[in-house]
């Protein structure tokens, strides 16, 4: 069943790059078909290159060949709906055959959308937008509390050490009085960050700070991704459970382990005000039972770019914002950072500041 998927699935990637290819081969004019369908494909062979090749090369040179490789993927998306809805407005006479045909004009339109697409979904994704949430809660607190949670910061060859270091600028701009991250901190190689000694920029927040695993922690090194944790003064909850002022917080192993702890064995005989960080919102049903306060996730980037955001928005119960069940809240972060390009189209960057108050 499974390698049938991975067939299918194959299968129709395969036939897509085909249709865009077409398309691009069919649109350029005489002259130029080589020119353009070679671009298209060294451009998507860059993306492959880079999961091969990037730890060995300078690290300037494989941040450039991250950022280039990966952006194909969304450049490759609107080439693929452009066609489409070009192919149906031909179908319906809405516009001329000939304008997809060696085409001077058909060519510069479909570049230059795609062109614009990217550079607007670029300035998008560098604006941080800052959610605000309060809850009254009546258990007791020592005080009023101010927390900054954040989630898929995905730091590494595309977010750099200077980006880190203006989310940290921004973090501590909020004077919390604790900082969550929601799994997913670190993208997936840990040489650029090693490397940069990114844990400097952490040792610069002015709060405790907490973290639990997301999917992109086991997808590559585990062992060394806890070290830098270590080294960077984060406190990693896996399947257990800190105290903070009379708040309890409950840091999830990331449901990519096979080994993950039962929720309600998690919060049994806590008493104070709960939190969860739980990096994938599957089965929030959970927190509910498990009678927690409040659940903060991220994992689905919403999708990142749209329509995107609409797979995921029918995926999750919650693929983004707040959410209620019962007396439990909880929030969906499409995250503060981005995995692979930096581009959001019908989406956004965001950190969350949550304010608990008796």
């Amino acid at each position: 069943m499974r390698t049938g998927a991975i067939l299918l699935i194959s299968a129709l990637i395969l036939s897509l790059t085909g249709y865009v290819g077409w398309h691009l081969w069919r649109v350029s004019p005489q002259g130029w078909k080589l020119v353009v369908l070679g671009v298209f494909v060294l451009w998507m062979a860059s993306l492959f290159a880079g999961f091969a090749v990037n730890d060995r090369l300078p690290m300037t040179a494989a941040s450039v060949l991250y950022e280039v490789g990966n952006t194909w993927l969304i450049a490759f998306l609107y080439l693929l709906l452009i066609f489409l809805v070009a192919d149906l407005a031909t179908l319906f006479h809405l516009l001329p055959k000939t304008f997809l045909r060696d085409s001077v004009a058909g060519l510069g339109t479909v570049l230059g959308l795609v062109a614009l697409i990217l550079t607007l979904g670029g300035f998008h994704y560098h604006h941080k937008y800052r959610e605000e949430m309060t809850i009254v809660t009546d258990n007791p607190l020592e005080k009023s509390l101010t927390v900054v949670l954040a989630s898929d910061l995905h730091i590494g060859y595309h977010n750099r050490k200077p980006e880190l270091a203006r989310w940290v600028n921004l973090i501590n701009a909020e004077k919390p009085d604790l900082i969550l991250f929601g799994g997913d901190v670190i993208d997936l190689s840990l040489r650029p960050v090693i490397e940069g000694n990114f844990q400097e920029e952490f040792h610069r927040l002015e709060a405790p700070v907490m973290t639990v695993l997301g999917n992109h922690e086991f997808y590559g090194d585990l062992a060394r991704a806890q070290q830098f944790f270590k080294d960077a003064d984060i406190q990693l909850l896996k399947d257990s459970v800190a105290h903070f002022r009379g708040v309890d917080i409950i840091g999830r192993n990331d449901r990519t382990s096979r080994e993950r702890a039962d929720l309600k064995d998690l919060a049994k005989g806590l008493e104070g005000f709960t939190i969860v960080l739980d990096h994938q919102p599957y089965h929030l049903e959970e927190a509910e039972q498990a009678g927690i306060d409040f659940q903060f996730s991220g994992h689905t980037h919403r999708g990142q770019v749209w329509p995107l955001s609409w797979a995921t928005d029918a995926m999750y119960e919650k693929a983004w914002g707040h959410h209620s069940r019962g007396n439990t809240q909880y929030y969906v972060s499409s995250g503060l950072g981005i995995w692979g390009p930096k581009i959001r189209i019908g989406t956004r960057s965001e950190y969350l500041v949550l304010y608990i108050s008796n």
